[in-house]
Formats: structure tokens, C-alpha cells, sequence
């Protein structure tokens, strides 16, 4: 047999595998996403998922928790795209803000916008960037949050993103990506510059 019809014969055993799992997945519904991990690109990842939201007519609702600034490249390329709300509700990473009480009111202040789009059938994808750090430092009690998650409108898909994933969430999640880190930047003395990091 030669090389071509060998894998010709691999690609149609593959085929046959992939359409029986393709045929078996017949449930629909939104699906709990979470991007976690110490690599980067977990909050890119999710707002590739809103580009793509956007293009299938998808409604938008992104709540950022601890980031507090303004001035990022998707914020300013989706605030101008229609069916996008955009939250910045941070006050900056706990190393700079050096104020856990600041930081619990404001993660609470955002935790309400973030019930009241859970609980709207019309957003079609919400993500939650920088989610795990309210749960980590117990700004919010887990329990209620996964509950609301678990409750919200059946279609509506949602992502979180941030490192330390509490095994909570990552339990009731469907997808769950932990991105690594084997390069960065960063460690080799670049520093963080727009279009890249923000």
C-alpha cells in the first residue's frame, strides 16, 4: 500500500470517528467557558470569542473585574461596534491598589451589573475578564456565584477568564483551556506596549 493510500485510509477512519461524535453531540445551549492558567491570552481568547459573537448577530456584555483602565485597544474597537455593553469596573491589580476593602467594593459594584446581564436572555455571550480573582480573594462567595451562573438564560453562553480557577467553577464549567506560560516578553526585559498588551 503505498504512503498516499495509507493516509487516505487513516483520514476515513478519523472522518467516521468525528461524524459519530458530531452526531451524538445534539444538546444546545450556552456553554460556561473558563480561560485560566498563568500563560497569557486568556482575556484574548475571550475577546476573540466576542468578534466572533458579534459576527453570528449575538448580543455582548463584557464586565471587567480589577482591570481599571480605559484606554485598551478592545475597548476601543468594541465600545464602537453596536450590541456591545462594556464594563470597566476595576481599580487596578492588587499590587496597586494595595487595598483589599477598595477592592472587594468593587468587585461587588461589579458583580450587580454582571446579575443583571445574566439574568437578560437577549445577551447572547458574556464574559466575565478577570473573573477568578474575585473568588480568590473571597470578594464574592462562590456558591451564589456558580448558582447564578448555573440559572442564567438557557442560550446565553458565558466566559470567564483569570488565573486560579477555583475548583468549584472549573467543575460546573463545559470547556475549561489553562494556558502556560513557556516564553514571555516580559522575562527578556520588553516592556508592555499597546496592541499587545492592552
Amino acid at each position: 500500500m503505498s504512503k498516499d493510500e495509507r493516509h487516505q485510509n487513516r483520514m476515513v477512519r478519523k472522518k467516521e470517528i468525528i461524524d459519530q461524535k458530531i452526531a451524538a453531540a445534539s444538546d444546545e445551549r450556552g456553554v460556561l467557558l473558563v480561560n485560566t492558567g498563568n500563560g497569557k491570552g486568556k482575556s484574548s481568547a475571550a475577546f476573540g470569542l466576542v468578534a466572533r459573537a458579534l459576527g453570528h448577530g449575538l448580543k455582548v456584555a463584557v464586565v471587567q473585574f480589577v482591570k481599571g483602565r480605559s484606554d485598551t485597544g478592545e475597548e476601543a474597537f468594541f465600545r464602537a461596534q453596536p450590541g456591545v455593553s462594556w464594563h470597566v469596573c476595576g481599580e487596578g491589580f492588587t499590587w496597586e491598589t494595595q487595598d483589599d476593602g477598595r477592592d472587594q467594593a468593587a468587585a461587588a459594584a461589579a458583580w450587580r451589573i454582571v446579575l443583571e446581564h445574566l439574568s437578560n436572555p437577549a445577551i447572547g455571550l458574556l464574559v466575565l475578564d478577570e473573573f477568578t480573582y474575585a473568588l480568590k480573594y473571597r470578594w464574592l462567595e462562590t456558591e451564589p456565584v456558580l448558582a447564578a451562573f448555573a440559572a442564567r438564560p438557557i442560550h446565553q453562553h458565558l466566559v470567564v477568564t483569570g488565573r486560579g480557577a477555583p475548583p468549584e467553577l472549573v467543575a460546573l464549567a463545559d470547556t475549561v483551556t489553562e494556558m502556560g506560560v513557556v516564553k514571555h516578553a516580559f522575562q527578556a526585559g520588553l516592556k508592555a506596549m499597546p496592541g499587545m498588551e492592552w
